[in-house]
């Protein structure tokens, strides 16, 4: 059977879509004209045919794939092993960047032009675009008469070039489903599909293994990763394994190996390689764990309230918070109280900031989307991050998950509860956020419950009445919906459907539910230890809370009077030391907050008893550091003091006051003039408002 390229995309759309597509949707998905999607519909429903399926098509609806789940299986895994004659431009520049990339000598346009049975003329077009596409990488194409053509730049630039070639064209669920080995293919088959093309790149038999020594590991890391940043650092360990084996190696800066020592990541970076050496029996270079290590700092996810007291957080809260009142002055609405939004911008900026400025770069598949369907905001955010971030080149891609995390901001509202939705995303960075708070703004009475593909496996998927997804999810027996997380109006009214038809069914199950779920008292207990958690820390710094008036000439003078109270009141047991962790702290980065005369000096130290938070006033001003690398006049230094084995809570709390403190003017003047009692009373209701809401 042959089966065109354009056909077998508008399958394998259709697919993994379980409710209607408009033709339209089609042609957007295909860059082609609705009267080009209607003329290859012929060819599609004959497929169809051929394997027990049929085309349903409604009128003001759209088309959708009628049959039996095993029939709809056969079909794609028969699409999936499908030798293609035929490619899309698209595929073929990615099968000819896959195989220059892969090679350790010039290729000739004459081979290549016969292994895709087009034109010499047709490849040297192709490679017009993916001189393009190679550019941002800092790689050339060489091109010679007789010699052919050959990828010119760093080892290092190649493999980002190879991971992203990857990333972007293989779904992560099938990444996923290799990961599981739930995916057999016969090791004879000719690798004619653009996956099998990109696969290639790297050996199968290796992601399987480098996926099993990560699993080992992955307790050692301090934080979650994404399902998109874990099958990338698999993938990339499995590149770095493939081009050592053939030779190649990073070449790494010593001066820049030696600052990541220091960190966590480096340290886990040091046992995957040792791990990887023992397996594969071979030399991993130095260079090889600061690159890994690199990318363990670009991939960081960090819980919905991110540790904004951990070091470096600080200055990423002050510069979400800038960009928070950038946006808020620009629409005309006061976003700056909605720690929801400033710790989701922080979780996502850390990592991305690094990004950056490694020059690391990122996927966003949605930013066609999110430029089209936000575009004032993104407008917005695009000024933002050339005023907030004057130094730093920040890609679309970045500025596009931005948007969604103010745009999840603007949406939120809440709603009462009477339908349980389960959200798979593959990613956490904003997506499962958005379609979450889309959803409840759409629908009233939604409560919403997010997944990722790995949490897939461990969720009871029959609690829920519906279950709505941005990947297909191919291990999946139950029904789901395939969405887009900017969720059109026609996705809406599909899910709205879904819920109808299962409303009564609904009703049922949740008596079920109900009857069948006695009371837990171990979650009963483990609410009110997180309700004494809080307590206890908002006790413990309201009731040590003051403002000292110091005579000091030097941080470390005012530290010293400072922490000889904090010690008389047992909240610190060692006062050298504290000090000394303090000013370890400030040797790091700048803490002064720019534009002001505070700073915030903060530490986590096995010295410190309980939290507490203090602020001294200095009758001289000294002059420190800021956040931004100029210099400030400190009349007001803050001192923020955590015990090193904090509870969750506890550092809740304390990232709470930090970002109250770069709030606003209103709390950027409460801490820089108000008398101790004024700035108690301010202190106390806002710690009060956070407990409020934790008990509710």
């Amino acid at each position: 059977m042959y089966i065109s390229a354009r056909e077998r995309k508008i399958l394998e759309l259709l697919l993994n879509h379980y409710e209607e597509m408009t033709v339209k949707d089609l042609a957007n998905e295909l860059a082609v004209s609705p009267r080009t999607v209607h003329r290859d519909l012929k060819g599609v429903e004959e497929i169809l045919q051929e394997n027990s399926l049929e085309l349903n098509k409604k009128s003001g609806i759209g088309i959708q794939i009628i049959g039996n789940q095993e029939d709809r299986e056969k079909l794609r895994l028969f699409l999936f092993h499908l030798s293609h004659h035929e490619y899309t431009p698209e595929e073929r520049q990615t099968f000819v960047l896959s195989a220059l990339l892969d090679a350790n000598e010039p290729v000739k346009l004459l081979a290549l032009a016969n292994e895709l049975n087009v034109t010499i003329a047709t490849i040297s077009h192709d490679l017009n675009k993916i001189e393009e596409q190679v550019k941002p990488f800092g790689l050339t194409l060489l091109r010679k008469r007789g010699y052919g053509v050959e990828v010119i730049g760093k080892e290092s630039a190649k493999r980002k070039a190879m991971s992203k070639l990857i990333m972007e064209n293989i779904e992560e669920s099938e990444l996923l489903s290799i990961l599981k080995e739930t995916i057999q293919k016969k090791s004879a088959q000719t690798e004619d599909t653009i996956t099998d093309r990109l696969l290639g790149l790297v050996d199968k038999k290796k992601l399987l293994i480098i996926e099993k020594q990560i699993e080992t590991i992955k307790d050692d890391l301090p934080y979650s990763l994404a399902d998109s940043a874990y099958i990338g650092l698999v993938v990339h360990l499995a590149l770095a394994i493939e081009r050592i084996q053939h030779g190649e190696e990073i070449h790494f800066d010593q001066d820049f190996l030696e600052g990541l020592k220091d960190t966590k990541e480096f340290e886990v970076a040091q046992k995957i390689v040792a791990n990887l050496e023992g397996v594969f029996r071979i030399h991993i270079s130095p260079g090889e764990i600061g690159y890994i290590t690199m990318h363990l700092l670009g991939a960081k996810l960090r819980t919905d309230h991110d540790d904004l007291f951990e070091e470096l957080s600080i200055q990423v809260g002050y510069s979400a918070q800038k960009l928070i009142h950038f946006v808020s002055e620009e629409i005309g609405f006061d976003l700056t109280r909605n720690i929801s939004l400033l710790q989701g911008l922080v979780a996502h900026l850390r990592p991305a900031l690094y990004r950056i400025k490694q020059n690391m770069g990122i996927s966003n598949p949605l930013l066609p989307r999110i430029e089209l369907e936000y575009n004032d905001m993104f407008s917005i955010l695009e000024k933002a991050v050339k005023v907030i971030f004057p130094d730093l080149e920040v890609p679309k891609e970045e500025i596009g998950y931005l948007v969604m995390h103010f745009a999840s901001a603007l949406l939120n509202k809440e709603q009462d509860t009477e339908h349980n939705i389960l959200v798979v995303c593959s990613s956490g960075i904003g997506t499962s956020k958005i379609l979450s708070t889309k959803l409840k703004q759409e629908i009233p009475g939604l409560k919403t419950v997010n997944a990722s593909l790995f949490d897939l496996e461990k969720t009871n998927v029959k609690e829920f009445d519906a279950i709505v997804t941005t990947v297909p999810l191919k291990d999946l027996k139950e029904d789901y919906l395939v969405v887009s997380p900017l969720l059109s109006a026609e996705e809406v009214n599909k899910i709205k459907r879904l819920l109808l038809t299962k409303q009564t069914f609904s009703n049922q199950r949740q008596k079920v539910r109900t009857e069948a779920r006695p009371f837990d008292h171990g979650d009963f207990l483990e609410q009110l230890q997180k309700i004494k958690n809080y307590s206890a820390a908002i006790y413990e710094i309201l009731s040590s809370f003051g403002v000292y008036h110091l005579e000091a000439d030097s941080v470390e003078g005012a530290l010293n009077q400072v922490c000889d109270s904090l010690y008389m009141q047992n909240a610190i047991s060692h006062i050298p030391k504290v000090i000394e962790d303090l000013l370890r702290r400030e040797h790091i980065g700048g803490l002064g907050i720019p534009g002001t005369s505070l700073a915030l000096y903060h530490t986590k130290s096995e010295y410190v008893q309980v939290p507490c938070f203090t602020v001294c006033r200095l009758n001289h001003p000294i002059s420190v550091r800021s956040m931004d690398g100029s210099q400030i006049e400190m009349n007001s230094l803050l001192l923020l003091l955590s015990p090193k084995e904090a509870d969750e809570e506890s550092l809740e709390i304390l990232s709470s006051i930090s970002s109250l403190i770069i709030r606003d003017e209103r709390s950027i003047k409460m801490f820089q003039l108000s008398q101790e009692d004024e700035l108690a009373d301010f202190l106390g209701a806002e710690l009060k408002a956070i407990y409020q809401e934790k008990v509710k």
